[in-house]
């Protein structure tokens, strides 16, 4: 199992790295610089109010779908035909009540129509996410990486003659981005539902209320964590956008310190879509998953720390490099936020063993601290910080659950190495932020100094033993 994880990571990353990044600073930041802070701020805050309720589209059917599909493959067959008639019916009650929220929060005329194309947007996601789940949940995880980087792909092909080229409008708006955006989607979703009833044989669409009832009881409490976990971890734009009234400036000072941050937080979600069908058969079938827990974190954070450290003290050239507007409070705010990603790294492991095991009550436990923490710091910092508070209402957030989550496994797998895994990582960790702090100094241009960083840290992953290249490469050998 550990092979197959191994061999299907570096298929997903590598075909996501090689896309999504150019994506986000070739045409999302180079949207954000055209458009204007202000007008990409309230893009970024319609997002994040359209994340809140996202919880909506799915109630935990998807999380639920791909746990049951990787234990019980034959449903497939048998469930989908109901399931798109589910989704479908959640999506109509999702834009009820995300636009019935709008109206009630004052948005005019110009935000209520950028809010239902982002709507229509986010049930695109939604309705991928859950096709996804039948595919990776029937371990055709090549196809799955495929689809994964897909709609970034039709974007890019749409955007790139647009954008730098200028073909068929001479300055890009902030709706048409929208709008080539929800054309990718949905392009996606078509070929990814193509694939699933192919896999899943006739179908014939039909609405049972006691199949759709019993799924939602069984999906609930994913529900319930999911909505949590969107509002703590998207309501940071809104609240900026709501609470300063600066017509969304602070917003977007967040939203291009966040565009990093969201970009290599991509790769602990996908790290995550591989491991929730894998941990729930090992789990299934008692096999231990300390090994499988162990090689993923340990991947991941490593990554994690050496980009945090990276980030935060070459902050400042960065966003010089990337920015043209409010460099130097993006600056401050890139550095905190970047640190957000080694919890992030942490959650996507520890919560999705916790997911696939079904200790869905402990989960939302720990998201409801998360949820109370994150608002109250934002109220109280947002004020007197703007985004700045903000960014660290959220670090506190993202290192508080993950801390929770890792206490919860200890006690309950009863891991014998962790305690010794634990203490490697603050080795490891120490020594980055010294290997990120002495190459600063190096009297050369800072490109230089980041990419000896790099090559420092790659040194020093391997003499600490964080990673293991010959005990992975006779993994993905022998499997």
């Amino acid at each position: 199992m550990k092979k197959t994880f191994i061999t299907n990571l570096i298929l997903v990353l590598t075909l996501n790295l090689s896309i999504k990044p150019f994506f986000i600073f070739a045409i999302d930041r180079k949207v954000q610089n055209i458009v204007g802070p202000q007008e990409f701020g309230v893009y970024f805050a319609l997002l994040g109010f359209s994340f809140i309720f996202n919880a909506l589209l799915d109630l935990g059917i998807t999380n639920f779908n791909n746990r049951n599909i990787a234990q019980n493959t034959h449903l497939l067959s048998k469930h989908f035909s109901r399931m798109v008639i589910l989704k479908l019916s959640l999506g109509m009650l999702y834009f009820i009540i995300c636009t019935s929220a709008g109206l009630l929060l004052g948005y005019d005329f110009r935000r209520m129509k950028l809010l239902l194309i982002l709507c229509l947007m986010q049930f695109l996601i939604s309705f991928i996410a859950y096709l996804r789940s039948n595919i990776s949940g029937m371990h055709l995880f090549k196809t799955d990486s495929i689809i994964s980087a897909m709609d970034r792909m039709i974007a890019i092909a749409i955007c790139v003659p647009i954008i730098w080229f200028h073909f068929f409008v001479k300055n890009i708006g902030i709706m048409d981005y929208v709008y080539i955006q929800t054309i990718a989607y949905l392009c996606v979703a078509i070929i990814a539902f193509t694939i699933v009833v192919r896999k899943a044989g006739f179908i014939r669409f039909e609405w049972n209320r006691t199949f759709s009832l019993m799924i939602l009881k069984k999906s609930f409490p994913f529900a319930l964590l999911g909505m949590i976990m969107s509002f703590y971890n998207r309501i940071d734009g809104s609240m900026l956008e709501r609470l300063i009234h600066d017509n969304g400036a602070q917003a977007g000072i967040y939203a291009q310190a966040f565009r990093l941050l969201d970009a290599t937080n991509m790769i602990a979600v996908l790290a995550a879509g591989l491991l929730l069908p894998m941990f729930a058969r090992m789990l299934k079938l008692k096999e231990s998953v300390e090994s499988m827990v162990k090689t993923a974190y340990t991947l991941l954070f490593a990554l994690a720390v050496t980009v945090a450290c990276g980030c935060a003290f070459y902050a400042a050239d960065m966003m010089k490099m990337l920015y043209t507007s409010d460099v130097t409070e993006t600056s401050t705010v890139f550095s905190i936020l970047m640190c957000c990603f080694m919890g992030s790294a942490t959650q996507y492991v520890f919560g999705t063993l916790l997911t696939a095991n079904g200790s869905l009550k402990y989960l939302n436990i720990i998201a409801g601290c998360g949820f109370i923490a994150n608002i109250t710091l934002n109220l109280i910092l947002i004020p007197r910080l703007q985004a700045e508070g903000a960014a660290i209402a959220s670090l506190t957030t993202q290192l508080l659950v993950p801390g929770i989550q890792i206490f919860v496994v200890r006690k309950m797998f009863n891991f014998v190495t962790l305690p010794k895994m634990m203490l490697t990582l603050l080795i490891f960790a120490l020594g980055e932020i010294g290997l990120a702090f002495g190459s600063k100094h190096l009297p050369l241009d800072w490109k230089v100094c980041f990419l000896a960083f790099l090559a420092a840290s790659g040194i020093w992953v391997l003499a600490t033993g964080v990673i293991n290249i010959k005990s992975i490469l006779k993994t993905v050998k022998i499997g």
